[in-house]
């Protein structure tokens, strides 16, 4: 410390270093931690007033930044850069986490724990897969109603029920999604699963020092149980197909763009996170 944050974002190339051929200045870019092709640059340190600052590969919150070339992607120009921001990370996290590392088929079942911003992510990439039904669960029920306005065809709220009685409910459960980081729900979605075959995907990132206890007769019972890196996208490869679903209006995103902050609101936005007033907030250095 002190040192630049900020994971995924948007913005417009102003300068290239040497050797760099994937972007122009000029060029609307993607930013994201996850690597793509091109140079892997050392973290770029700052100078400010007599400290100096640190910053990985990528750092967004700011109006300028050093970023490595591996962390860019061309952003075709029709394609606004509020919408660019989340292909960063939420977006291609859940959108590959069904898409690339479960891939179910159409009119395979799944359910998502929690809706967040990367569940929510995931359960627009159960909508492109076909999957029915397609289920969404959270403690929230405010949640719930974005999910249902997503895609979800049955919703859970599990502050008032018992999650895995509703699933037997409505029948064998192929797939999945834990994205609540909450380790007793990465076990409720294990033992969710069918038996032969279900998989069950952990994306939620638990908090520090947690540990996750299993039941190891859940994998005799032929469940498999998977993790992903940041729904193993290849930002060359995938980041371009992610683009062509939003312009073809494949993908239902204002609710994840309705919640807009200047970086001097920036502890308002994370304050609006934590009681999930917003889904996810988009900082506009312009402002």
């Amino acid at each position: 410390m002190p040192h630049c944050l900020g994971h995924e974002g948007s913005g417009k190339v102003l300068e290239i270093g040497p050797g760099v051929t994937k972007v122009k200045p000029g060029d609307h870019a993607i930013l994201s931690w996850m690597k793509g092709s091109g140079a892997n640059v050392p973290g770029t340190v700052y100078s400010w007033k007599d400290k100096k600052v640190n910053a990985g590969a990528i750092t967004t919150f700011s109006r300028h930044a050093v970023i490595s070339e591996n962390r860019i992607t061309p952003l075709p120009a029709e394609i606004p850069m509020q919408e660019a921001a989340l292909i960063g990370c939420a977006l291609p996290t859940g959108l590959g986490t069904v898409l690339n590392t479960a891939r179910p088929k159409k009119g395979q079942s799944m359910a998502i724990f929690g809706c967040g911003g990367v569940g929510l992510a995931s359960l627009l990439g159960g909508v492109l897969a076909g999957c029915s039904p397609l289920i969404a669960i959270d403690l929230l029920p405010e949640k719930l109603d974005l999910a249902r306005q997503l895609g979800a065809t049955h919703c859970i709220n599990a502050a008032q029920c018992d999650v895995l009685e509703e699933l037997k409910k409505l029948g064998s459960l192929d797939f999945a999604i834990e994205a609540s980081g909450n380790v007793g729900v990465m076990q409720q979605a294990f033992q969710a699963v069918r038996q032969q075959g279900g998989v069950a995907v952990i994306v939620g990132n638990a908090r520090f020092g947690s540990q996750l206890s299993l039941d190891p007769q859940l994998f005799n019972q032929g469940k498999q149980l998977l993790g992903t890196w940041g729904g193993d996208n290849q930002p060359d490869l995938h980041f371009p197909v992610y683009c062509d679903f939003l312009k073809k209006k494949e993908l239902k995103l204002q609710p994840f763009l309705a919640n807009v902050y200047s970086l001097h609101e920036i502890e308002k936005a994370i304050d609006d996170l934590e009681k999930g007033v917003a889904l996810r907030p988009l900082l506009n250095l312009a402002l």
